[in-house]
């Protein structure tokens, strides 16, 4: 949610806050502002492909950091959308500013505020690594966090300006004020110093009553209630001075004479002018509304954290991979990221969409009012550990039967990749997703991908991250002018390797998943680029010889992948017609519903490849067939420049 300038104006009377020294104590984090706080506060890269390997070791500081100091730290992200799309038209405003954000990064190489694709992932996967307990909520996390730490009587850390309302036993302690990297020591014991806002502080410096903070906030507005009131202000009945925060602290005087919020309401609505009685009923609904989510529910995440597991029916947080595909059996769409690039560049995820499209296909395998509607019977969350996350992924929301075997999910995998179980055969198993993600991004990427990118990412991925940061600082680097050719290759790579990551989990990890903090580093990729284009050559192995192995094993994947599908390309300019993509899965996704061979399971194979149909995949997924039919056109026209083409562009190796 959050109050707008609520966080100016606590910050402009630092005495509602009072020192701490904390230390020994249990903390529920607010996962999403704390990922956003240690990338963009320690000038991490936001513009290259993101420092993926840079912002484990933050995170590994940060948590080495609590336990020095013996915090036990509970870390709850926020999730999907709310089924209710109440609050549809502020995400949508700020994804047209996220993109707006991107392009002006691009144009001018400047830092906007843009994260890079992978950065939830590495965050999501270091914790796990640690051992840190993590849930992802399937809406936003604001209320379920402050109901744990009520139940606890323990601090929230968090940045955002809803925990200023939320009546909470321990205070908040602000982001911006937690000193972690500058631990301090008393004897023995080591805390970290940091800042304590409390309501009751809060009400006391501004002369109101503590039951009225909601509706402060619903009055201020925030991202549920948006008062449109014409002229009218609240700065109006500010003391003389207030500045920046006048509108806020004016509506804080005016309140100080009400004791009760329909009250309050009431009195608000008598100043904003002659309304008509339609119109005062809609505001006072909203209005109600707003302030109805700062109640906070039953706690439902200690029993989660302390013993991994829920009481059926109950309002618990997901786990971090299954919020994308509730959201697509409610909603039927799915949220992406927004990448530094050209807007007027065609979008990176195009590239990746028919593996978006497999997933929905699965999805909606038994039919998608029927997978709708058995999340809406036990809506509003589900529930499962990081730890039990494979086993009972395909039990529940995917419909994928139990009894299917690892191998068919395989196959069902890789075929969306379009790459083979024995091409894979020689890599070690972490890396095989990666590549396979490789030799489909090779032929689907647009423009086709040039030699100096291909051994970029082979290189990268041999050599694994650059060394990791010994010190603590983390200083503001100069950065090369971006290649925004370059960056929107690479920004199609990493989507593909994103819906790649979450169709493998959809289907039961038939492939272990890569740590992506020891796999690709934006920035890199695009040195070795730069170094390639302007030296000729790079030899970046020295006396490593595994990594000179690996680059090998790569080159030869890559180039049996490309040699199979020229041969697949030729064989298929002497048919009438190419077969779609689509059609290239069916096979397997009927394997996967007709394992016991009855009649019901023959009903729920013909239901998928019939949803299939209904969502169009066949069309949307030979959009490639009618690229490679135009690409083939203009060959014959002008066969010269098609041959300096497949030099340059295909000679990979």
């Amino acid at each position: 949610m959050g109050v707008q300038g609520l966080t100016s104006l606590v910050d402009a009377h630092r005495r509602i806050y009072r020192d701490v020294q904390f230390r020994e104590s249990r903390l529920v984090i607010d996962g999403c502002n704390l990922l956003y706080k240690l990338y963009f506060d320690f000038g991490l890269d936001q513009n290259h492909g993101g420092e993926y390997a840079t912002f484990e070791v933050l995170i590994e500081k940060f948590v080495k950091a609590l336990r020095e100091c013996r915090i036990s730290p509970y870390v709850v992200l926020d999730g999907g959308s709310d089924y209710t799309d109440k609050k549809l038209q502020t995400l949508t405003l700020r994804a047209k500013n996220r993109i707006k954000k991107a392009h002006q990064a691009a144009e001018g190489n400047q830092r906007e505020g843009v994260l890079p694709q992978l950065v939830k992932l590495v965050f999501k996967q270091t914790l796990d690594r640690l051992e840190v307990p993590l849930a992802q909520c399937y809406g936003e996390a604001d209320r379920e966090i402050a109901a744990l730490a009520r139940e606890w009587r323990c601090p929230v850390l968090s940045q955002d300006s809803d925990f200023y309302i939320f009546d909470l036993p321990a205070g908040l302690l602000p982001l911006s004020d937690f000193r972690w990297d500058a631990l301090k020591h008393s004897g023995s014991r080591s805390y970290i110093p940091c800042k304590n806002y409390t309501t009751s502080s809060f009400c006391i410096f501004f002369s109101v009553q503590q039951q009225l903070l909601p509706t402060f906030a619903a009055l201020a507005g925030n991202d549920y209630v948006k008062l449109r009131i014409g002229s009218f202000s609240w700065a109006q009945f500010a003391p003389e001075g207030s500045g920046a925060t006048s509108r806020l602290e004016g509506l804080l005087c005016w309140l100080r004479g009400f004791c009760r919020p329909q009250e309050a309401f009431e009195a608000a609505l008598g100043l904003m002018g002659d309304l008509s009685s339609e119109r005062k009923a809609e505001l006072l609904k909203d209005l109600c509304l707003g302030m109805e989510e700062y109640q906070l529910p039953p706690c439902s995440l200690k029993k989660f954290f302390i013993h991994g597991s829920y009481d059926k029916g109950s309002k618990c947080p997901l786990s971090s991979s299954r919020w994308r595909l509730l959201d697509l059996l409610l909603l039927q769409r799915m949220s992406l990221t927004f990448p530094v690039g050209h807007a007027h560049l065609p979008s990176a995820h195009l590239v990746s969409r028919p593996l978006r499209q497999v997933m929905y296909g699965l999805l909606l395998g038994g039919g998608r009012q029927a997978g709708t509607q058995q999340l809406q019977n036990n809506y509003n969350y589900t529930t499962t550990t990081t730890t039990t996350q494979q086993t009972e992924l395909h039990n529940t929301t995917t419909k994928l039967p139990p009894q299917a075997e690892p191998s068919q999910r395989l196959q069902v995998l890789l075929e969306a990749l379009q790459v083979t179980e024995d091409s894979l055969s020689c890599l070690p198993p972490q890396l095989r997703l990666p590549v396979a993600v490789t030799c489909y991004w090779l032929q689907r990427a647009q423009p086709p991908p040039e030699k100096e990118l291909l051994d970029a990412l082979l290189l990268g991925l041999s050599t694994g991250p650059p060394p990791r940061p010994t010190e603590g600082k983390y200083p503001l680097r100069p950065e090369r002018q971006l290649d925004v050719g370059v960056a929107h290759t690479f920004n199609q790579w990493q989507s593909c390797l994103m819906v790649s990551i979450q169709l493998n989990q959809l289907l039961g990890f038939p492939l272990p998943e890569p740590q992506i903090s020891r796999l690709y580093e934006g920035t890199l990729v695009h040195q070795l680029v730069h170094q390639m284009r302007s030296e000729g050559k790079l030899r970046p192995f020295g006396k490593n010889s595994l990594s000179v192995k690996l680059y090998q094993s790569f080159q030869a994947v890559v180039q049996q992948f490309h040699t199979q599908k020229a041969t697949a390309s030729s064989e298929t300019q002497k048919t009438a017609q190419q077969p779609r993509p689509v059609d290239d899965l069916t096979p397997s996704l009927q394997r996967l519903f007709l394992l016991n061979k009855d009649e019901e399971a023959a009903t729920e194979a013909s239901c998928s490849v019939r949803v299939q149909e209904d969502l169009g995949l066949g069309n949307l997924m030979s959009v490639r067939t009618r690229y490679r039919t135009k690409e083939r056109n203009n060959r014959c026209r002008n066969p010269e420049l098609a041959r300096k083409e497949e030099c340059r562009g295909w000679d990979l190796l």
